[in-house]
């Protein structure tokens, strides 16, 4: 899976979203020629149904979610207000937005990123932070997790994290946007917030995305394999040499999360007075898109909500960047990366004195 598409460009913002992969590419352009609906029960359904289903299984196994309930959904937005509206769980600061609108922020975070989850099973906890990479434990019987970041990068099987329900996004894997799912243990019950119809086994009406579905089961699939085969262990070395060059030079900027288990592609790099958003549109200008943080929170001028749970305050919060590589990107791109933002804080730290 190679880069943006844009040749002169270097894309690094892949927690935001992925490149599409040609997996799923060709899965939903064969899609576009079924022209039945899942819910019909002729041939031209029956094919779209199947298309559906296979999907299911390709998710459930990428996932290590066999036997568990897998709900399509608009995206894990969607499964997030699924698998907590009403239902009073607890989370931490840290957690994505989709998922702290729907719950109360009580659990602890340390300076680490690190959650105490004392009642899992009135609580949700993400398995890994989009801003700063930061992996958590899962306590078992944790009511909710959102996976979104972790699926495809770190090796999950749902039947064994011992978790309730799971929320997953297919653009974080090369999917296309627009399609997620909620993941369930087998016999629970979830309370439909879409009605009218029948569809997804009673908990999520409205006719199924199959174009959309049918990219999510291909790029599960995929990723599932590039995982296995040790992709993601040449990003994170990768991502070593990036952070490595970086802390070399500009000594005031701080590696959030680098001394415990984070996500192998996820740099967030933290330069005390240096404005995040200034750092974005420079390297921008540059020719390299990263982030400030979450893609969700683009354009509202505030400290990562994030770094501020975890106890940094709001100046060092607001001066915040994420760099978050993928398969295809190279050394020689994030060496030149690192040059031309060194070169913007060398001169950030002369106007400083």
């Amino acid at each position: 899976m190679k880069g943006s598409g844009l040749a002169s460009r270097v894309y690094l913002d892949w927690n935001a979203t992925t490149p599409l992969r040609p997996e799923a590419r060709a899965a939903m352009a064969a899609a576009m020629d079924v022209v039945g609906n899942p819910s019909s029960v002729h041939a031209e359904g029956r094919a779209a149904k199947a298309l559906v289903e296979r999907a299911r299984a390709q998710v459930a196994a990428a996932l290590g979610a066999e036997g568990a309930d897998i709900i399509f959904t608009s995206s894990a937005t969607e499964a997030a207000a699924l698998a907590l509206a009403g239902r009073g769980i607890a989370c931490a600061g840290i957690e994505h937005d989709a998922v702290r609108a729907w719950c109360a922020e009580d659990l602890a975070v340390d300076a680490e990123g690190r959650v105490t989850v004392p009642e899992p099973g009135r609580a949700t906890l993400q398995i890994a932070n989009s801003e700063t990479g930061v992996v958590q434990d899962l306590p078992q019987g944790l009511a909710v997790s959102d996976l979104t970041q972790g699926f495809g990068k770190l090796p999950l099987a749902f039947n064994w994290l011992g978790i309730e329900m799971g929320l997953v996004s297919a653009h974080k894997l090369g999917g296309p946007k627009g399609v997620g799912a909620l993941v369930v243990k087998r016999g629970l019950d979830v309370a439909a917030q879409l009605r009218g119809g029948g569809q997804e086994m009673g908990r999520r009406a409205g006719t199924e995305n199959i174009i959309g579905i049918a990219g999510f089961g291909a790029a599960a699939d995929a990723a599932a394999k590039d995982l296995a085969n040790g992709v993601w262990d040449e990003v994170s070395q990768i991502r070593k040499i990036l952070e490595e060059v970086i802390a070399s030079d500009a000594k005031t900027t701080i590696i959030v999360g680098k001394s415990g288990l984070r996500l192998p592609n996820t740099a967030c790099l933290v330069t005390p007075g240096w404005k995040g958003e200034t750092q974005v549109m420079q390297m921008d200008l540059a020719g390299f898109a990263i982030s400030a943080g979450s893609a969700c929170s683009s354009g509202k001028v505030r400290a990562s909500q994030v770094l501020r749970a975890m106890g940094l305050e709001e100046g060092a919060a607001a001066s915040a960047i994420r760099v978050s590589l993928g398969p295809g990107v190279t050394e020689e791109e994030v060496l030149r990366f690192a040059e031309a933002w060194l070169a913007q804080n060398r001169k950030f730290r002369a106007r400083a004195g």
